[in-house]
């Protein structure tokens, strides 16, 4: 008979990379905002809950969730410093927007908010810095992925999730629910948008800000419910409370699959815009 430590470490070898595999075949489907509001979903942070909960308590899972609802400010930040700094090119912003991410959420260790009154903050910051991201559409046509960009998803995925569930018992909970929001996924879709320009990865950011709600939803029943009622009821509850708030953040956000581009070989296409720039 398999001890309990083998089959949680089968479940988190298992679960988070075909959680992150249909996130990411999503997000090539229907376009660089889908794939953002779908990994905003609690997609990484949710699981190491669940396994946290298992291992050290439901007391522990809770207070990871406020946490993790902290998290959510620190990655609207990460949003804003990236959106702010795209034009720079990718390395320059993604390093503006993990150290932002970093301050932010250290910043967030500190204030002994209680869990209505965190949700409260996060949702205001929600909505404030999503009405003032920058409105850009995606005009350029998406870049093919290459053959090691699903798998490398996969591989980070599972290291993440593995790295902090082993490490809790010395970062504690309130920084492990922390660490387990950085926005690892969304930073690796918005770095593969950006190469076709600054308008996709706004437009990834612009997604996962709007997946960020269901997120917060997430935690918020969660941290509510797992010590009165138990890991199942609550971790039921949080789904559906998630998927409620995401559906419905889908048809307020207006996110729709960018139109697919006409079928033109590349040489006729060139000369086609070669033609055009000639009138």
């Amino acid at each position: 008979m398999y001890s309990r430590a083998v089959v949680i470490l089968a479940l988190k070898l298992v679960l988070t990379p075909a959680l992150i595999a249909a996130a990411s075949i999503a997000g090539r489907r229907w376009g660089p905002a889908v794939s953002g509001w779908v990994v905003g979903l609690p997609l990484t942070s949710g699981p190491i809950a669940f396994f946290l909960a298992l291992e050290r308590g439901t007391s522990f899972a809770a207070a990871a969730a406020l946490g993790s609802l902290a998290g959510a400010i620190a990655e609207a930040a990460f949003c804003v410093a990236y959106a702010l700094g795209a034009r720079a090119g990718w390395p320059t912003a993604l390093t503006a927007a993990s150290v932002t991410f970093a301050v932010v959420a250290a910043a967030l260790q500190r204030p002994a908010l209680s869990l209505l009154g965190l949700a409260l903050v996060t949702f205001v910051t929600l909505m404030l810095v999503l009405r003032f991201l920058p409105r850009t559409g995606v005009t350029a046509v998406p870049v093919p992925p290459s053959r090691w960009d699903l798998p490398a998803r996969m591989v980070i995925a599972t290291a993440l999730v593995l790295a902090i569930t082993e490490s809790a018992p010395v970062l504690g909970p309130r920084l492990s629910g922390v660490l387990a929001t950085f926005p690892v996924y969304a930073a690796i879709l918005t770095i593969f948008a950006h190469r076709a320009g600054p308008a996709p990865a706004v437009a990834v950011l612009r997604g996962l800000l709007l997946g960020l709600f269901a997120f917060a939803g997430f935690f918020v029943v969660l941290g509510a419910l797992i010590e009165r009622t138990g890991l199942a009821v609550a971790f039921a509850a949080a789904i559906v409370s998630a998927l409620a708030i995401q559906a419905g953040s889908f048809g307020i956000g207006g996110l729709r699959a960018p139109p697919t581009p006409p079928n033109i070989p590349s040489d006729s296409q060139q000369c086609l815009q070669g033609g055009n720039s000639r009138e």
